[in-house]
């Protein structure tokens, strides 16, 4: 069995320990000692990383009561070495992880949900949970955990007796062997848990709740605690104040600001859609009665309004009718229709020819393909002479 220093002391940055073992894995090595402050990974926690001997730990785990430490050289047994876990990331951690059990003990306490999921990531905490929560009640929450903060409780560990614990209430999500260790939050939480834990709620700094969805029956939430959501509140601020100065706007009132620019936004659509129609209808109005066949090449017009372009030309033509909407650089879109010829011959050849991809009915085909307007006006008069 591995002494476990990270349970004697959390806090632990350095220790020193005796290599008991080496065993090749791979391209690395696990290394084996008497004690370890590393905590490996469990409880949807990642193993502990840092240095060992001056070799760089990649993860740590755990089998059978023994911890291994990743290295990619070899350590002799009976060698003496220290290690130093990388402290910003485990006191991250801990901060996440005493902040999902009082986001998960709050959330017990009023909802009677179980904490069925929870992943600790590099990035961000998820919690699932077996009931729905919606917005108002994760903002209700989230305002009680952080006053939980403000509080100061202490966050306490021990090892229950069998009896004791036959008595004892507390959240697990699954079922415990031997001696079960308790975190205990006063008024908050009491769960069975084996991380890390900061020794007083205040400690973890900032708990946000960034983010509710639906999930296998319950929801998923979102929490950032500590460092982490202290970045996100400055990556915000930033965020709030480029806002701000583009929309010449005070901070508060970017949102207003945003809506009032979609507002304009919609209607300037709205009117180009309303002149694009009426160019297209200018446009087709000046084809001859009776054309055999006609293609146009346009920069820019949405699928809609393309369609309605070849059937009013589709109107005029005996032939083939055509639109292409797009460059040289990015590629074209295409439609291709005609009320007296099955145009899907057409369309599989310039498909062939150009890189494209497409189809549709005799009387109407669309689809996208790479080439110059030069090499497609080309194809185009050998496939329609009379263009």
């Amino acid at each position: 069995m591995t002494r476990k220093l990270y349970y004697e002391n959390s806090y632990q940055k350095e220790f020193t320990a005796v290599v008991t073992g080496c065993q090749p894995l791979a391209d690395t090595f696990r290394i084996y000692l008497d004690q370890t402050a590393f905590f490996p990974e469990g409880g949807g926690q990642s193993g502990d990383t840092g240095l060992l001997g001056g070799l760089e730990v990649l993860d740590t785990q755990e089998e059978k009561g023994l911890i291994w430490h990743c290295t990619r050289q070899a350590i002799a047994p009976g060698t003496q070495v220290t290690g130093q876990i990388d402290w910003q990331k485990r006191f991250d951690r801990m901060q996440q992880h005493s902040g999902e059990h009082i986001v998960s003990g709050l959330v017990h306490k009023h909802f009677r949900y179980n904490n069925v999921g929870f992943h600790l990531g590099e990035t961000e905490v998820t919690l699932d949970f077996d009931g729905p929560i919606t917005k108002k009640e994760l903002l209700e929450i989230e305002q009680e955990a952080n006053r939980a903060l403000w509080d100061n409780r202490p966050i306490e560990i021990t090892y229950p007796s069998k009896k004791t614990l036959t008595e004892l209430k507390y959240r697990s999500k699954i079922a415990i062997e031997g001696q079960v260790r308790i975190v205990t939050i006063p008024g908050i939480d009491v769960c069975a848990c084996c991380a890390p834990h900061v020794k007083q709620t205040g400690e973890i700094g900032l708990i946000k709740l960034t983010s509710v969805q639906s999930h296998r029956g319950g929801v998923r939430v979102c929490l950032l605690a500590g460092a982490r959501a202290l970045a996100d509140y400055e990556e915000k601020e930033q965020n709030a104040k480029a806002i701000s100065a583009l929309l010449s706007v005070k901070e508060k009132d970017t949102a207003k600001a945003a809506e009032h620019l979609k507002q304009e936004n919609y209607s300037l659509t709205g009117q180009i859609l309303q002149l694009k129609k009426a160019l297209i209808q200018q446009k087709a109005a000046a084809v001859p009665e009776g054309s055999k066949n006609i293609i146009f090449f346009e920069q820019d017009l949405d699928a809609a309004t393309a369609r309605e372009f070849v059937n009013l030309l589709t109107i005029r033509c005996t032939g083939t009718a055509g639109v292409f909407i797009g460059n040289d650089e990015t590629g074209y879109r295409y439609i291709l229709g005609s009320s007296s010829e099955d145009v899907r011959p057409l369309c599989r050849r310039l498909n062939d020819a150009f890189q494209g991809k497409g189809g549709g009915k005799p009387e109407m085909v669309q689809g996208s393909l790479h080439g110059t307007r030069k090499a497609l006006e080309a194809a185009l008069a050998q496939c329609l002479p009379s263009l």
